[in-house]
């Protein structure tokens, strides 16, 4: 089957209006050396039922979905009800596109505008964009954004962030000239150390981002950093990779934060591969803060009957191709998983939300106790407390070894630390979230108890 609309007649009149003798005319630019030639290799065609068949001989193939995983990391595997994805199915939300016109997409801008509402209050932060991409360009737009508002080129980034929304950060700021990124170890207890971040503060930084909860699992106040930022001219962002963290923590926007960020997947999706996820991205209430908030955002107005309607607001197509001169080049956003998260949480509600959150930190608080009662076994970060992650040092100094084992009796014990970075190898991360059952617990603790 054919997927390309075009006919012969088409393409020819669209060659000549562009000046254009052939479609090969228009790849001029690309070195003969790296254009292929002849044909690909490919297998014959199926039938649909036998395509069916060696479909699902490969899928046979697939042994990951049969593990018992506390793997997290920044994905984590909570439960996504089937009415989220029956849901998405519609063919008005699954196959619509950007909501250009607003008088014919009031649907998919109100959609839009209740997953602002809800990342609002999930930060505790008046103002919201659509989405981006995912945690990582969220992290990396805000830094941007930091640049801007405060016309100041240094970011410092505390490595208790994500080590992906790190290096995506950080390759953001080295594409510019006049901007770089600092970062700065974590204290011994896993969370942010405020002495070391503030002594790298000077008056050319914008801003200061750190972990909420932090990547190996703590969580702090950060009142007295975000004061101490704010006298200093620099603005304090969060970023927070699991959202069920904030059902019972104070949310960025009580504790200071001027930006706060994260990673969505956790509440619209299930792991997959590494993604896709959602970006979220929130702000305080200030004019220009919301002027220079990157990619979309959807506003709420009235039409000339009065009656209430939706349309985006400070942001047209034309904006973000303007390179370096535009607010971001995230010209889009993600919408499907957008409506996923706004979704899940509909379903929840908020006393639903805290009631995940309080299974997921019960289940997780006796998993570490069981843990650290056995022998070899110690906390990897002191005592310092945590949502539903934790790390472990585990006996032997290898981590990677612990992980290698257990997988062999279909057990992901976690994510080897020293993955992320090389003096952590003795540390194994584990989550857990309110899918695990008491037994699952147990059993890690039992396979584990072999190392000791």
């Amino acid at each position: 089957m054919r997927y390309l609309p075009h006919t012969p007649e088409d393409i020819t009149a669209m060659l000549e209006a562009i000046g254009k003798p052939s479609l090969d005319d228009l790849f001029q630019s690309i070195p003969e050396a790296a254009r292929f030639r002849g044909t690909l290799s490919l297998e014959p065609s199926l039938g649909e039922a036998a395509l069916m068949r060696h479909l699902k001989e490969l899928a046979r193939k697939n042994v990951g979905a049969e593990l018992l995983s506390f793997l997290g990391a920044g994905m984590y595997a909570h439960h996504i009800p089937p009415a989220v994805d029956q849901l998405l199915l519609r063919s008005e939300f699954y196959t619509s596109y950007t909501p250009y016109q607003p008088e014919v997409a009031q649907g998919t801008l109100q959609a839009i505008w209740e997953y602002q509402t809800i990342v609002s209050e999930l930060y505790g932060l008046p103002l919201s964009n659509a989405s981006l991409y995912d945690g990582a360009s969220a992290a990396a737009e805000a830094a941007l954004m930091a640049c801007r508002l405060t016309k100041r080129g240094k970011v410092v980034v505390c490595q208790s962030v994500h080590p992906d929304y790190r290096a995506v950060t950080a390759t953001y700021l080295a594409g510019r000239d006049e901007t770089t990124c600092l970062e700065v170890p974590f204290g011994a207890d896993g969370a942010p150390d405020f002495a070391a971040l503030l002594a790298a503060v000077d008056a050319n930084t914008a801003g200061v981002i750190v972990g909420y909860p932090s990547f190996v699992g703590p969580v702090c106040d950060l009142r007295s950093l975000a004061q101490r930022l704010h006298d200093q001219g620099a603005l304090l962002i969060t970023a927070t990779s699991e959202p069920y963290a904030l059902a019972l923590s104070e949310s960025p926007g009580a504790l200071g934060a001027d930006i706060a960020v994260g990673e969505g997947q956790a509440v619209a999706c299930p792991p997959q591969f590494g993604g896709p996820g959602v970006g979220l991205f929130a702000c305080r209430d200030d004019r220009q803060f919301l002027q220079q908030m990157p990619g979309r955002i959807c506003g709420e107005t009235v039409d000339s009957n009065g009656e209430r309607g939706f349309v985006l607001t400070l942001s047209t197509r034309e904006q973000h191709i303007r390179r370096e001169r535009a607010t971001s080049n995230i010209c889009t956003n993600q919408g499907l998983l957008a409506l996923s998260l706004a979704i899940r949480m509909s379903i929840l509600g908020k006393s639903g939300f805290i009631e995940t959150a309080q299974h997921c930190l019960a289940k997780a608080h006796y998993l570490r106790e069981k843990i650290v009662a056995l022998p070899g076994y110690a906390d990897g970060f002191g005592q310092a407390p945590f949502f539903n992650e934790f790390a472990v040092r585990v006996p032997g100094g290898s981590a990677a070894a612990v992980c290698r084992k257990l997988e062999q009796q279909g057990v992901i014990a976690g994510f080897d630390l020293g993955r992320a970075e090389q003096r952590f190898g003795d540390r194994l991360l584990i989550a857990v979230t309110e899918q695990h059952r008491r037994e699952d617990l147990d059993r890690l603790v039992a396979l584990l108890a072999e190392f000791s």
